[in-house]
């Protein structure tokens, strides 16, 4: 993982022409999209042109996010996808744990994100991260738009809260956050990804390559915390002692080893 956290960038997999600069973007990941990008009418098209020599650009995973199970292209996707060469797929509207191991045999064996972007898929979101799955993300605006609440931080803070607590209970690694609809505000992208990773989150879906240096900017500790983590560390590694007027002890001095982690400092 990238110092700061992981950058995904979604490209509309109907946008060939944007494959190879997706990947030269800076990302971690791109995720070509046949769901929310690819208007109905273009989807078989979208399949066809993904399934050709030399479509995917080399040197950086690609995840592939699927339509949702139930709609008419799930299963046309799904056999897409066993066609090309994958680091997992991206499985929207999560909903169904017992559904995990088909998606991905369907798909040609691939780990699957999952997406969780309903009422009903934060109620499972527990069981879908003990079911298999590589990762769980959030898709924090269809999650309110299903919910008829505000995309606000006060309206989201339980379901983030709740994402995180799943994925540590399942061993999981942290989950990955929602997009910033936002393409040319810097601070605003900075400040969401930096919310995301004080609940605990450890990276973000981006839409724009221009949302991926922010992002990752967010996610890495601020000055003064690293300066903090580094004066505990340099206490000392056992027992109980006070540094800087405060007790210090083994849970804080994880704190600051986590800390020292974003920012790229190698921690035993």
């Amino acid at each position: 993982m990238s110092a700061g956290g992981l950058a995904l960038l979604f490209v509309p997999a109907d946008r060939p022409e944007r494959f190879a600069r997706a990947a030269a973007s800076g990302a971690d990941s791109i995720i070509i999209d046949l769901e929310d990008a690819v208007a109905p009418a273009a989807k078989s098209a979208a399949r066809a042109a993904l399934a050709a020599p030399g479509a995917l650009p080399g040197g950086i995973e690609i995840f592939l996010r699927v339509n949702a199970a139930g709609t008419p292209w799930h299963a046309e996707d799904l056999a897409c996808a066993a066609r090309l060469p994958l680091a997992g797929i991206v499985l929207p509207k999560a909903e169904a744990p017992e559904r995990i191991a088909a998606v991905s045999q369907a798909a040609g064996g691939p780990p699957v994100i999952a997406l969780i972007e309903t009422a009903r898929g934060l109620a499972e979101a527990r069981r879908l991260a003990a079911a298999g799955v590589a990762r769980l993300a959030f898709g924090s605006i269809d999650f309110c738009a299903d919910l008829g609440a505000a995309h606000t931080r006060e309206a989201l803070l339980h379901a983030r809260a709740e994402l995180v607590l799943a994925a540590r209970l399942a061993a999981l690694p942290p989950p990955i956050d929602g997009v910033t609809t936002a393409i040319d505000d810097e601070a605003a992208i900075e400040d969401d990804a930096r919310h995301a990773a004080s609940l605990g989150f450890g990276g973000k879906l981006c839409i724009h390559p221009r949302q991926i240096a922010p992002a990752r900017q967010g996610f890495r500790p601020s000055a003064a915390e690293l300066a903090w983590a580094q004066r505990i560390l340099a206490a000392g590694p056992d027992g109980a002692e006070a540094v800087d007027g405060a007790m210090v002890d083994a849970p804080v001095r994880a704190r600051a080893r986590q800390i020292a982690r974003r920012a790229g400092i190698p921690m035993p």
